[in-house]
Order: C-alpha cells, then structure tokens, then sequence
C-alpha cells in the first residue's frame, strides 16, 4: 500500500535534465513525485526507476502540455493515483524546437505562458493548504527588458517572462488560498538542451560565460536548488533564488 502520508509534487519536464534532477532531490527529501513527458518515455521511465529505487513512489505521466486534453489527462491520472499535490514545479518550457517554431511562430508564448497558467489552474483543485509552486526560469528571461538577448532565444525569454509576469500576477489570488509561488532563475546550465541549441547560432556562448562568472551550474545544483524552495516555508511568496551568476552580471 502507497504511503498516502508523504507529500506529493509534480514536476513538469522530469524526464531530463533540470526536471529528473528536481524530481530525485524531492524524492531524496521524502516526496513522491509525479514526472510529465513529452516524448522521452524510455527516459522517463528511467527516472522513475531511479525515484523508486530511492523510497519513493512514482507516476509517469506522457503529456504535451501546449493541449488542453493532455493536460485534462495528466491532472485526471494524479486525482486518481493520489488525490492531492503539494507541490507543482513548473518546469517544462521551450521555443529554441526549429520544427515546433517553424510549424507554429506563436509557439513559444503557447508553452511558456498558455501552458504555464493552465497547468496551474489544473492543479489548483488538487494543491494542499501550505501548498508551494516553483515557476523554473533563466536569468536572461528573468531580466527581459532590461539586458541585451541572443537573437535565437529572444522569443524564448520574452514568453518566459510573460509567463512569469501572469503567474505573479495572481500572487495574491494563490496566498488567500494559503499557496507559495516562488521563481527560481538560473543562469547556462550545464549538462542541459539550452545552451546546445544555442551554440547553433551563437558559437562560444557557453565559454563566453564561464569565462565571465566562473563555473556554470549543473543539473543536480538547479534540482537541488527547486527542491531546496519547496522545503523552505521560511521563503515568501513571490520570492526569486538565484542560481549561478549574479544577475547584475548580464547588463
């Protein structure tokens, strides 16, 4: 029998990279975890393994969360698996996907902002009193507006920003309903897609920067980092973790 007791959090993206390595360290901390998909199942499959092997129980859940139906599914299969979250981490982004953009220019704003305000509202009727959500951004998204952008990514941080920017705006609306929404931004991130479809179009970007701040973070110090916020209850609503690279180092 499942240990109804342990909290439960969903990480969107936890396949890979910055989501698996958040959905380790959460299991790691006594959560069981539900972990979405897009098109890495094996993958995911793995993870959960993984979560499993380390005492936690785990759902694996195929969605794509730019479609409605998807994301009825997904919230469907936690109602039924646990009936409740404590904590939902946004993670799951894109727009550097050259097929997924060139079918569809409006692509990036449907996932990085569309998709991030209707996985919260999935998850709303399922979140805990003293419930948390962590929205994963960048530092060059985090900043939009105020630092210079890569031309490839600028669609990218523009709607990481709108997406940011509707989640706070209902920050409000989420502590009447005793939720935390925390930011965490981080700046290249080692071991991830990002800075390797950028080195497409913009070669050396990644050494550019180690060479200006020093080491990059990893997967596991941006994992350890998201769950770190979930624990915290002494972090405030709204508040911003910084990971990697202070962000005055952009301008």
């Amino acid at each position: 029998m499942p240990d109804t007791l342990r909290p439960v959090a969903l990480v969107t993206g936890g396949s890979r990279g910055i989501g698996a390595a958040t959905a380790l360290a959460l299991a790691d901390a006594g959560y069981d975890v539900v972990i979405t998909y897009r098109n890495k199942a094996a993958r995911a499959e793995e993870v959960a393994t993984t979560l499993r092997d380390r005492g936690a129980a785990a759902l694996v859940t195929g969605a794509d969360i730019t479609v409605p139906e998807e994301l009825a599914r997904l919230f469907t299969a936690v109602r039924e698996w646990r009936g409740r979250l404590d904590a939902l981490v946004l993670n799951a982004s894109g727009g550097l996907e050259r097929d997924l953009v060139a079918a569809d220019p409006h692509y990036p704003m449907r996932i990085n902002r569309d998709a991030q305000v209707a996985l919260l509202e999935g998850a709303l009727p399922l979140l805990a009193p003293d419930g948390v959500i962590v929205l994963v951004t960048s530092h060059w998204a985090h900043r939009y507006g105020e630092v210079r952008q890569l031309p490839s990514y600028e669609p990218v941080a523009a709607s990481k920003y709108a997406g940011e920017q509707a989640l706070r705006s209902r920050q409000e609306e989420l502590e009447a309903q005793g939720l935390r929404l925390i930011v965490v931004t981080g700046d290249v991130i080692e071991g991830t897609v990002t800075p390797r479809l950028l080195e497409r179009t913009s070669r050396g970007f990644a050494a550019a920067r180690r060479a200006r701040v020093g080491p990059l973070p990893t997967t596991e110090d941006m994992g350890r980092a998201i769950a770190a916020s979930v624990l915290d209850r002494t972090l405030a609503s709204g508040a911003t973790i910084v990971v990697g690279g202070a962000l005055e180092s952009l301008a």
